[in-house]
């Protein structure tokens, strides 16, 4: 049995690019029969491993039902090194090989290649590494920001909040940032855009115009 783990962030993305790709891996690579395919699937913006699909996914990796794991990179399977070594232990544990097609990788349970195993944990590095500076650039454009004068008037931006004349991270931050780097990488339209996070397409121009708020 080969499993295909596909996973977008928002409602708007579609999952048919990801979903044939590792389809077409499965059976062009690994010779298996569209009945030998199953195929696991996720919506999810957070940057974790607690997703349906993926925990159904893995619990059948534990019970030994997987030959294979096929995803089409290491973003979509995981975001951190952690998440990445505790994913590709449990799929070796399950004696199931691991395919990551976009970056070329295949991981199998008695595999020594040391250079496989060193390239894998860099790509995860990198992953983190680059979450981490994005972070980073935020909050100190936070903190620049919020020594101007016109962000102790009005309505705070698009993912925000203000408290006493501070700008604080809304609860809808995370999923704003998402939405908005899907626009620049002209994934979604700003009308979808403005859709998906319930505001206005001219809020969303503002919001793409302040591009230092969020990181991008």
């Amino acid at each position: 049995m080969i499993a295909c783990y596909c996973r977008v962030s928002t409602d708007d993305q579609s999952l048919e690019r990801q979903i044939d790709a590792t389809t077409e891996y499965a059976q062009t690579r690994l010779g298996a029969a569209l009945s030998d395919i199953e195929v696991y699937r996720d919506r999810s913006t957070g940057t974790d491993t607690a997703r349906r699909g993926y925990r159904e996914l893995m619990n059948n990796v534990d019970a030994g039902t997987i030959d294979a794991v096929v995803v089409n990179s290491v973003s979509r399977i995981s975001r951190s090194i952690r998440d990445l070594d505790r994913t590709a232990e449990r799929v070796a544990d399950g004696r199931a090989e691991l395919h990551i097609l976009a970056e070329g990788l295949t991981m199998r349970p008695d595999d020594n290649d040391p250079y496989q195993k060193a390239l894998f944990r860099l790509l995860g590095v990198f992953a983190e590494l680059e979450a981490e500076m994005v972070q980073q650039r935020t909050r100190e454009g936070i903190a620049a920001r919020q020594r101007e004068e016109n962000y102790h008037h009005g309505r705070p931006p698009l993912g925000f909040q203000k408290e006493d004349g501070r700008l604080l991270e809304g609860e809808n931050y995370d999923h704003v940032v998402t939405v908005l780097d899907m626009v620049q990488k002209e994934e979604i339209s700003k009308r979808q855009a403005a859709r998906e996070l319930g505001t206005s397409r001219p809020t969303v121009d503002r919001a793409l115009k302040r591009t230092d708020l969020y990181g991008l």
